[in-house]
């Protein structure tokens, strides 16, 4: 490891348990930052934290501080991404990335003119559950993959001002929820080469259910399900020719799998169990691109990450959400 020094921006839920999760892999963490003070002082004091600022501005500007975690509403993402990289800090943005294709543009050629690493925070690829499902199909167990179907669906407040339904915080099932199964699709299959969706749209104007259906390339099919409105199954599975993955509930999260042959034999199975929730794998990749230099990760390339937000827009068109000011 290269003994970085965290820099925590914002002080909400997903910084708490991501912060939980570096202190688990014992990996240090510098400074904190928030609009309030008094929130940095407090989130300090909870994780033993030295340095504790009540800005975004002089969090960045810590010289203590090497890479920064970005934990703020998703419409923030890129302005703060941005003044990080300009204070020369490596930075680890919360998924989704950025509202747009456009702004995760942004971010990716600020980081290469800096000479720095962006990446997004899309903690499930790097679980070790997803690390043995990439090793088992690139040996070639499941034949070729031909269907990906995963869902994400969550029982969350119909309150419109809640940040998941408000449109001016980028709400809406896709962005918050979608991320993860069109990332996995995308993993497996590679980007879409032809994108159909669907939505229901809340009386807020966000998308409280979003379906897509992918063509990738060589005619392989995912699909996929997101719901803020109702609480599913959250499984996945990975069909080929030879065999099939099944991942277990949460599929996004540490969980077991299986490989099981076409007649129902199973060839393997995995338990993906780990200390704390599993965000520290994704800040140990981090910082083992950082000690080789790297700008872009291996696992999720900067580029393959703003190409996926180029699919969410094209989603995004075809169901009509659009969030304020044409983002």
């Amino acid at each position: 490891m290269t003994g970085l020094h965290w820099g925590i921006l914002a002080t909400g839920g997903i910084a708490h348990a991501f912060t939980s999760d570096l202190r688990t892999a014992g990996l240090d963490v510098a400074a904190v930052g928030s609009r309030s003070i008094d929130s940095a002082r407090a989130f300090a004091a909870q994780y033993g934290i030295p340095h504790a600022h009540g800005s975004y501005e002089e969090l960045v500007a810590d010289p203590e501080v090497d890479i920064v975690y970005i934990a703020t509403p998703h419409p923030a993402h890129v302005e703060n991404a941005l003044l990080a990289l300009d204070h020369g800090k490596h930075v680890l943005v919360e998924k989704p990335f950025t509202l747009n294709e456009a702004e995760a543009g942004r971010i990716r050629d600020r980081a290469a003119e800096k000479g720095l690493l962006a990446m997004e925070a899309m903690w499930t690829r790097y679980l070790p559950h997803m690390v043995r499902i990439r090793e088992i199909l690139a040996a070639g167990t499941l034949g070729e993959v031909r269907v990906v179907s995963a869902d994400h669906t969550q029982k969350i407040s119909t309150d419109p001002q809640h940040r998941l339904n408000a449109l001016e915080l980028g709400g809406g099932a896709l962005l918050d929820l979608g991320i993860y199964p069109v990332s996995f699709a995308v993993d497996v299959l590679g980007l879409p080469e032809r994108i159909t969706a669907f939505a229901r749209i809340s009386d807020a104007g966000s998308d409280a259910e979003v379906a897509t259906v992918f063509v990738h390339p060589g005619g392989a099919i995912s699909t996929t399900v997101s719901s803020s409105r109702g609480a599913g199954a959250n499984v996945a599975q990975i069909v080929g020719t030879e065999a099939r993955i099944e991942i277990d509930r949460v599929w996004y999260t540490p969980t077991t799998f299986r490989v099981v042959g076409p007649d129902g034999t199973v060839i393997e199975e995995f338990d993906g169990g780990v200390d704390g929730r599993g965000m520290q794998f994704q800040a140990l990749a981090a910082e083992r691109l950082v000690a080789e230099g790297a700008t872009s990760s291996d696992v999720q390339p900067i580029d393959e990450t703003v190409a996926i937000m180029g699919v969410l827009d094209e989603v995004r068109r075809q169901i009509g959400v659009v969030y304020p000011g044409g983002r």
